[in-house]
């Protein structure tokens, strides 16, 4: 199972970036994770009918689709979605590399609400573009400059670890359903 991560920081010491290594250090399979700050703003002009995409576009667009499943992890500013988060999906609304993917959204602040509003921001804009968000792999961590280790940068916390441990075995259980439902019957 190939899982495709998307950060919603392009900070190099993120907290949130931390989260996503600590996760895709926990999942059973090929990991990669796209390079979303190279993207140009979205315009459709550029994404028509005749056009041909940029190039980190088109790549972003092969990524997700040879993916089984999506990870989002991004934090929350002025209560929403990062603008380089939004731009890479963006980019996908139309193209259909997300229609029935199985997906996870952990959001992470060094707030109590630990970035619910661009958590469900997230799931919404998803939802839209016909992604399989899978609720129980969704995640909000609190107060999470504590959790981790300046010095690896990755999560410490054994609580949130085993949290994290426990959504992508939820996210794996989607995309282990999903292949199921999609393998035709054998006679």
């Amino acid at each position: 199972m190939r899982l495709l991560a998307l950060s919603g920081s392009l900070r190099a010491r993120s907290s949130n970036g931390a989260v996503l290594r600590s996760a895709l250090a926990l999942w059973d399979g090929p990991t990669a994770t796209a390079d979303i700050g190279t993207l140009p703003h979205f315009n459709p002009d550029l994404d028509g009918e005749d056009a041909t995409p940029p190039d980190s576009v088109a790549a972003l667009r092969t990524a997700v689709a040879e993916s089984d499943a999506l990870l989002l992890v991004s934090p929350e500013y002025a209560h929403g979605v990062p603008g380089v988060l939004k731009n890479a999906l963006d980019w996908l609304v139309s193209s259909g590399e997300c229609v029935n993917k199985p997906t996870a959204v952990i959001t992470a602040s060094p707030f109590p609400t630990g970035g619910d509003h661009a958590n469900a921001q997230l799931r919404e804009i998803l939802r839209m573009m016909t992604g399989a968000v899978v609720t129980a792999a969704c995640r909000e961590i609190p107060a999470i400059g504590p959790k981790i280790d300046p010095t690896t940068e990755r999560v410490t916390d054994e609580a949130t670890l085993a949290d994290l441990g426990t959504a992508l075995t939820q996210l794996a259980t989607a995309v282990a359903t999903t292949a199921t439902a999609l393998t035709p019957e054998q006679p």
